[in-house]
């Protein structure tokens, strides 16, 4: 803590980055934030629905994150080499390459709803209501990935105002119809979905503008430039769906448990997800950093700034678990007044905190969990990522997953697993910043 109390010259800059990258992640789980708090006082079967359709939703758009970040590491690259032209190329590359992955998943989706949902154990009211809110809320995907390939881009030109403006209106827009249509049209949790995709449909058309923007001369559709993106992209396409298959692993396990234990779960989670971008915000800034400092040759400044990432990563995860700590009698009930619930959310909640300081304030072999990210993906260093996380999610959590579904350890078991998750990629992921190999030079 004392290291981030004392001044260094990367503050500014970290601040700069991250203040506006936070505005802009909180994009899709304030989406959900706000789905989870109307839709929780619709009742029972609806908030345990959203539990497993916004889990599958919520898991697609984080599984193709690398459109942004894997478009932020070239980006930030080729800016730092001076290379203004290939930026602009690699701006239009990422809109073509979203918009197929988009169109492409709401095919898929819309065709495998029903099987995916009872695979994940959906049953009665809460399965019919997680259908419909899932097939509905499939439809904004492709805004949703445009939306990601547009802030990756304009992260690694260093312009993170932008995507704030414009995620800013999105979650605005997103609130006041979901407001209408659930409450004064009556659609109950079908307008929920159907406000969440107008709203993603509006930001979307905004990022179109801006990725289209810079690249005059170059627009069509291009493998060859695409390559370096599919390359870092495939790396942090595994690492992202072995990290968030592990939730989707908890949803599932819980929903065989009961309703008041997922629909638990659902609120732990979403909340874990947005506290986490505050974190993740600082992870971006380190992205952006080392990436355009490898790109200018400079590893000894990109070490330095990776440092003091992980340092305000450290205070950060500190200060959210003095916040929380207290705060497990009223804050869950923002969410749902089922007392059931309740009951399940406390006794997760010593566990959900615990997650908050282990990966974010826990400074052990060289850093904390999110600013070793956020780094490690700068430096393009995607495959050791890959390969930790399928580590870590394979031989640690799923065999502790599995144990609570065969040993009626419920939902204080899942959370176990996840706790001992996030532990065993801090070790993993620090043993590689403390030796150095992810600093390569070079545009």
């Amino acid at each position: 803590m004392s290291a981030v109390l004392r001044s260094s010259p990367h503050d500014r800059e970290i601040l700069r980055l991250a203040i506006p990258a936070l505005g802009a992640l909180a994009a899709e789980p304030l989406y959900v934030l706000a789905d989870t708090a109307i839709v929780g006082h619709l009742g029972r079967p609806q908030i345990a629905a959203l539990g497993l359709a916004g889990t599958v939703l919520s898991t697609l758009f984080t599984v193709f994150n690398f459109l942004a970040y894997g478009t932020t590491a070239v980006v930030a690259r080729a800016s730092g080499a001076g290379d203004d032209e290939r930026a602009a190329r690699l701006a239009a590359q990422a809109l073509w390459l979203s918009l197929a992955i988009g169109l492409a998943l709401v095919v898929l989706t819309e065709a495998a709803a029903g099987p995916l949902l009872d695979a994940l154990g959906a049953h009665g009211r809460s399965g019919h209501f997680a259908l419909v809110y899932l097939r509905i809320g499939a439809l904004g995907l492709p805004a949703a990935l445009v939306t990601l390939a547009g802030q990756g881009y304009l992260r690694g030109i260093s312009s993170l105002r932008r995507p704030f403006e414009i995620v800013l209106a999105g979650n605005a827009a997103n609130l006041v119809v979901e407001l209408l249509l659930v409450y004064a049209f009556g659609l109950g949790i079908a307008g929920s979905a159907a406000g969440t995709a107008i709203a993603q449909a509006g930001m979307g058309a905004a990022f179109v503008r801006e990725l289209l923007r810079p690249a005059k001369q170059s627009r069509r559709p291009s493998l060859a430039q695409m390559r370096p993106m599919l390359r870092v992209g495939r790396q942090i396409l595994v690492r992202t769906t072995a990290l968030l298959a592990a939730f989707v692993v908890a949803a599932s396990v819980l929903a065989r448990v009961g309703d008041a234990p997922l629909g638990a779960h659902q609120i732990a989670f979403q909340l874990y997800v947005f506290l986490a971008l505050v974190l993740d915000a600082v992870a971006i800034a380190g992205q952006v950093l080392v990436g355009r400092m490898l790109g200018a040759g400079d590893t000894a400044g990109a070490h330095a700034a990776g440092a003091r990432i992980i340092g305000w990563s450290v205070a950060v995860g500190a200060a959210f678990a003095i916040v929380l700590l207290p705060l497990s009698q009223w804050l869950p009930r923002a969410f749902t007044d089922d007392a059931a619930v309740l009951h399940e959310t406390r006794l997760l909640w010593p566990f959900f905190i615990a997650i908050q300081p282990l990966g974010g304030a826990v400074f052990a072999l060289g850093g904390a969990v999110f600013a070793l990210d956020g780094i490690l993906i700068g430096a393009s260093d995607t495959r050791f990522l890959m390969w930790s996380m399928l580590a870590a999610s394979g031989l640690v959590f799923i065999p502790i997953a599995s144990l609570s579904l065969e040993l009626d350890w419920g939902i204080v078991g899942v959370w176990s697993g996840l706790l001992a998750l996030i532990g065993a990629r801090l070790v993993l992921l620090g043993a590689r910043f403390t030796s150095g190999r992810w600093a390569v030079a070079g545009g």
